[in-house]
């Protein structure tokens, strides 16, 4: 991925963080026919290596888990908050004109050698986990022992799983942060004020590499 180093993020607890946010990622790897791309749920496990480990799953009828070249590193991409900027947020418009519109957003390139993995037990497990992390917020949230058995063991017949030890991380945060103090408020308010939730999480990565510019210029 291209990052210019005023957009790169290193920091790994960041990068995880936006991870675990992250509602769905994209498996690519290489395969025989070229490459492929699964969108699916992937769940990051911290703990598990210096970099931490994705576990999710993919339909048995998905041919990438039988094609995937297993010696090339796969690719799980995860896109954060974005948003489109026009020049008229900018005060260095009426000064001198020289402003074009950009589009601003988060990104993070996961990469690693990816296992698919055929065993029932071991899906049921990741299957549980990932229903417990996004069924965490409901007030009753639904669990994988509220469906019939042997439906269960059904639809686990029909899935394989992923696990990928994520061998590097790549983080782009690309938020204006080579423009000018008045331009980049500018910006902000125009983010604020036009209210989309896409928007005001771009106005909150804002703020944050905002809030890191002031701590590092105190020390």
């Amino acid at each position: 991925m291209y990052t210019p180093l005023a957009f790169r993020e290193d920091d790994l607890p960041t990068l995880h963080a936006e991870m675990r946010k992250i509602q769905l990622a994209t498996l690519v790897t290489l395969t025989s026919g070229g490459l492929v791309a699964t969108h699916l749920p992937l769940m990051l496990d911290s703990s598990a290596g210096e970099h931490g480990t994705l576990y999710g799953h993919v339909a048995r009828l998905n041919t990438q888990w039988q094609q995937s070249v297993p010696e090339v590193e796969a690719l799980a991409i995860f896109t954060a908050a974005d948003a489109y900027v026009t020049p008229r947020w900018y005060p260095g418009k009426e000064e001198t004109g020289k402003v074009v519109p950009t589009w601003m957003y988060a990104a993070i390139h996961a990469y690693g050698k990816v296992r698919f993995i055929d065993d029932a037990e071991w899906l049921r497990g990741v299957v549980g986990r990932l229903t417990d992390k996004h069924e965490a917020d409901s007030e009753q949230p639904w669990k994988v022992a509220d469906a019939p058995p042997e439906y269960i063991d059904a639809q686990l017949a029909r899935i394989v799983g992923v696990e990928l030890p994520i061998s590097r991380l790549e983080g782009k945060w690309k938020f204006d942060q080579r423009a000018t103090q008045p331009d980049r408020m500018g910006v902000m308010a125009g983010l604020e004020s036009s209210g989309t939730p896409a928007n005001l999480e771009a106005l909150e990565a804002m703020r944050e590499i905002e809030r890191r510019r002031k701590g590092r210029a105190r020390t």
